[in-house]
């Protein structure tokens, strides 16, 4: 069988050209191409598809603005980088979690030697962790969190058994899940469905020790009533590297409040990034010249 052509685009990059050949595609134009590797982030700048088109990578893990514009069909196989970034983004959820529970945020700032200090720091070993969301970055976490002797539960859609952890919740069984746990992950699609999936009912249920930390999409989380909740000493803190509205404007009450760690939506670094990209698009060119399933299918029904 012949190496697939594979259009890169818009630009060029090396490693990118070097990955589509080692995964057996041939490097060519769009109108001779089988599938496309399309680097842009903007759907309306995405170029008409010739029938010859059977499949379209994204270089986003996020594809909600893809949806909106209709830009995903069924004429072709979509797939995204959902899960290709999981373990970079599972070190940041791991790196927020010890600096909540180590009060790193406070004791940075402060001037003077409190011996107290140690009061406001816990151990995150043996803890209760719930993970919302357990693709690719939630079981990334779940190995990470092993050696901690945490208690993980997991939450997917449809409550499937996930590897590793001690429970696992379907999303219909969330306010189960919400009392139990030392930190709250986000790990989450945005869709339709988990916007504002953390309001001021959820905040209210989770424990007062507890942390609510974000590595998805801030619009899983109803910024004012997190910025209430935080005031009122109503749940520990909130560790957030991604935030609605994003990005976090000048003098938002979230940039003031002491029990709020933020960083600006960094999780992924961009040489892990380019990397783990790469190593997507290898395996689906694989795939694609071997007719094997994809990795990253888009469901615009689930919406991801």
């Amino acid at each position: 069988m012949p190496a697939p052509v594979i259009h890169l685009g818009p630009g060029d990059r090396a490693d990118l050209c070097a990955a589509i050949e080692d995964g057996g595609g041939r490097l060519g134009p769009l109108e001779e191409a089988a599938g496309v590797v399309w680097l842009g982030h903007d759907p309306g700048a995405l170029p008409a598809l010739g029938d010859g088109v059977r499949w379209v990578q994204l270089s986003s893990a996020g594809v909600e603005q893809w949806l909106r514009a209709g830009a995903i069909t069924g004429e072709r196989t979509f797939t995204s980088a959902t899960g290709a970034y999981g373990l970079p983004v599972a070190e940041h959820a791991l790196a927020l979690m010890l600096a909540a529970d180590k009060g790193l945020a406070a004791f940075a700032r402060a001037r003077s030697w409190d011996g107290d200090g140690r009061t406001e720091a816990r151990a995150l070993e043996g803890a209760t962790v719930a993970i919302v969301g357990a693709g690719g970055i939630g079981r990334a976490l779940i190995g990470l969190l092993a050696p901690f002797g945490a208690e993980v539960l997991a939450v997917t859609r449809r409550g499937r058994d996930v590897p590793g952890a001690a429970h696992t919740y379907a999303a219909t069984e969330l306010d189960a899940v919400w009392p139990q746990a030392h930190h709250v992950v986000l790990a989450a699609p945005a869709t339709d469905g988990t916007r504002r999936l953390v309001g001021a009912r959820e905040l209210a249920a989770m424990r007062a020790d507890a942390w609510l930390v974000n590595v998805a999409r801030g619009s899983l989380v109803d910024t004012d009533a997190l910025v209430a909740a935080l005031r009122e000493g109503a749940i520990a803190g909130a560790a957030l590297d991604v935030t609605d509205p994003e990005p976090l404007p000048d003098g938002h009450p979230l940039w003031e409040l002491p029990t709020a760690l933020i960083t600006p939506h960094v999780a992924t670094p961009p040489e892990a990034e380019r990397r783990h990209f790469a190593a997507r698009v290898r395996e689906n060119v694989r795939r694609l010249a071997a007719g094997e399933p994809l990795e990253g299918v888009i469901d615009p029904e689930g919406g991801y």
